[in-house]
């Protein structure tokens, strides 16, 4: 067995893959399906990517729906996890980005941050860093 993807429906394709490149994910492939209406829009993460065009060893699947819908995100999905370099840095670019960090990395190990859509995207920084203001002080904001 093999992990490939998980997919997330989105809104706005653009708006979205803006916001994972701010975590360092690249688009891998795109497929337009004109009779079914949807475009799939798959990333990965760069350590992930194989040839240009290729399937990645674990890719996210962006499905955008060409005819406008209103999803409801369920708490039982969960979140996407990603490890990261710098915690610190990750989130102080999402925040520049107009974002909000819903849980802060108090602890310099783990954030929460939400795709534009409302997903949940859990950050682990690889390995531990001091805690450091302002993330130390930060209240979090709404839910995650």
């Amino acid at each position: 067995m093999h992990y490939l993807h998980t997919m997330i429906r989105v809104t706005d394709p653009d708006a979205t893959i803006a916001f994972f490149e701010l975590l360092g994910l690249k688009e891998v492939r795109r497929l337009e399906n004109e009779a079914g209406r949807f475009t799939l829009i798959f990333l990965a993460c760069p350590d992930d990517m194989n040839a240009p065009g290729e399937r990645a060893k674990a890719e996210v699947e962006l499905t955008y729906n060409w005819d406008p819908q209103e999803y409801d995100g369920g708490r039982n999905f969960g979140h996407l996890a990603y490890r990261v370099d710098d915690i610190y840095a990750t989130c102080q670019r999402i925040l520049d980005a107009g974002h909000i960090v819903h849980r802060p990395p108090r602890d310099g190990h783990m954030a929460f941050v939400k795709t534009p859509d409302g997903i949940s995207i859990e950050l682990l920084q690889d390995g531990t860093l001091e805690p450091a203001e302002p993330w130390a002080s930060m209240p979090n904001t709404g839910s995650w």
